[in-house]
């Protein structure tokens, strides 16, 4: 029988894991298009800290 991981074992491993990508979140921004008026969107992968600053620009 295998050995069962706890619950605090895995708390543990993540917070080990900490560079590994969880820094980093998926934003989508939708820009309009001023002479068709159409939407399209743009997306980008970027460290949690910068992504204000992504939607604050235009």
């Amino acid at each position: 029988m295998a050995k069962k991981v706890s619950k605090n074992a895995r708390v543990a491993q993540r917070s080990a894991n900490a560079g590994s990508g969880r820094d980093h979140v998926k934003v989508i921004k939708s820009i309009k298009n001023p002479e068709t008026g159409k939407y399209s969107f743009k997306e980008m992968i970027i460290p949690k800290d910068q992504a204000k600053e992504f939607f604050a620009n235009k």
